[in-house]
């Protein structure tokens, strides 16, 4: 079943500040996620409610909300660049102005398969209808979960990036294809 079809019922959105608890308890969620499958990614005090917040004011917060407007996942959609991003030049796909996803985290209470494929799906086309032709994103070496989901979606493998002095793999999709 097309991931359209499954989560019909749901919205992408821009979040609201007086959901920034809700959704730093999801974060909170993916946070022991990756701890108890042995990731060293977010376990460093990063992300954090402030990072939340500031993504909410800076107008980079989504949501997805469910059938029963419950806030199910979430996702920073920044258009400003990423700097780290510099280090990898010229190993990019593109060299034009794009999207960057960053935080992307799904409800483990309220799980639903294909979550985080839709919600980038749904990045996607919102970076789009802000006129934007490529999304970049990043993850640790050892997210086997968000590997698969950019493997779905088409992402292509650009290099390594260090935040925190750590690397991690940096990929590229060209949304105008």
């Amino acid at each position: 079943m097309e991931l359209n079809q499954v989560f019909s019922n749901f919205t992408f959105r821009k979040a609201h500040a007086e959901e920034a608890e809700a959704i730093w308890g999801i974060i909170q969620e993916a946070i022991e996620k990756r701890k108890a499958e042995g990731s060293r990614q977010w376990q460093d005090g990063y992300p954090n409610l402030d990072v939340v917040k500031q993504d909410i004011a800076t107008g980079y917060g989504y949501v997805s909300i469910d059938e029963e407007e419950i806030l199910t996942g979430y996702l920073a959609l920044i258009y400003d660049g990423e700097p780290a991003y510099d280090a990898i030049q010229d190993q990019w796909l593109t060299n034009r102005p794009y999207a960057v996803a960053h935080r992307i985290a799904v409800s483990q209470d309220r799980y639903k398969k294909g979550q985080a494929t839709w919600m980038l799906e749904q990045a996607e086309r919102q970076s789009l209808q802000d006129g934007y032709l490529s999304l970049k994103v990043d993850t640790n070496f050892d997210n086997e979960g968000m590997l698969r989901v950019l493997e779905k979606r088409g992402y292509v493998y650009c290099g390594d990036v260090y935040f925190r002095g750590s690397a991690r793999k940096a990929f590229e999709k060209m949304l105008d294809q």
